[in-house]
């Protein structure tokens, strides 16, 4: 069955008759219902990240929207921002209990793993282009650990926005993922404090994370994976970054 259907059956947009074909064919597809679990656990990440732009007061009419529709429409909104020359409130203005590393790397691990053919932007193919332009971005030379020995292979990495106005750094992604179908997201920025601190351990759901600043960049290690077995691999990436 097509993406576009499957999402159009996420975001309650199919007649009554399309969605009573669509429940039909993923009580006997076990795949099919396990891609329509992704796509409901990404559009509840994405509302977390976005819901608090979309609930600000402003002088745009919005309408409420299947979430497809409020993204563009935001998207809209913030392209109109930068063309009158302002700012929409940082870009991502997530509460202040929201605002770490550890929660970005929580909520982009949860929207974009579960993508099939577009987790990254540039793939692993490109490394020297994808680290060369994050680094430029960043504005600091950015480095791609790899955890082969783990046996997580690079998929390859994109850029995301900016947690809030307080805190403008852009953020890249780097994700990984191994035999089994496994994956990891390594969230990277800038840090004002220049500085070293300890592993720290979060947990949001199924995710855990473990993150640490070092120098000019923080990091965090996100994973649907043991607490254990994601410690060794955050211990493998501060390895690898400060041989």
């Amino acid at each position: 069955m097509e993406s576009e259907r499957l999402h159009a059956y996420v975001d309650n947009a199919l007649t009554a008759e399309e969605q009573r074909a669509v429940e039909a064919a993923i009580a006997s597809d076990p795949e099919l219902a396990e891609e329509v679990r992704a796509y409901k656990a990404q559009n509840e990440a994405l509302h977390q990240l976005y819901d608090p732009v979309l609930a600000e007061a402003h002088d745009l009419r919005i309408e409420q929207r299947p979430l497809i529709g409020r993204w563009l429409a935001l998207a809209a909104t913030l392209i109109l921002g930068l063309a009158i020359g302002f700012v929409v409130r940082g870009w991502i203005a997530l509460p202040a209990a929201q605002q770490t590393i550890a929660r970005q790397a929580a909520l982009a691990h949860v929207a974009y793993v579960p993508e099939v053919r577009h987790p990254v932007e540039v793939a692993a193919a490109e490394e020297q282009h994808l680290v060369a332009w994050l680094s430029k971005r960043l504005a600091a030379p950015l480095r791609a650990p790899t955890l082969a020995a783990s046996g997580y292979q690079l998929l390859g990495g994109r850029l995301l926005p900016a947690a809030n106005r307080d805190d403008p750094a852009p953020v890249a992604l780097l994700m990984y993922e191994n035999g089994q179908g496994k994956r990891l997201s390594l969230l990277v920025k800038r840090e004002a404090r220049n500085e070293v601190t300890s592993f720290r351990y979060s947990q949001d759901g199924s995710t855990n994370v473990f993150y640490w600043i070092d120098g000019p960049f923080g990091y965090a290690l996100a994973g649907d994976v043991s607490k254990e077995e994601l410690q060794m691999l955050a211990r493998a990436v501060y390895q690898q970054l400060n041989p």
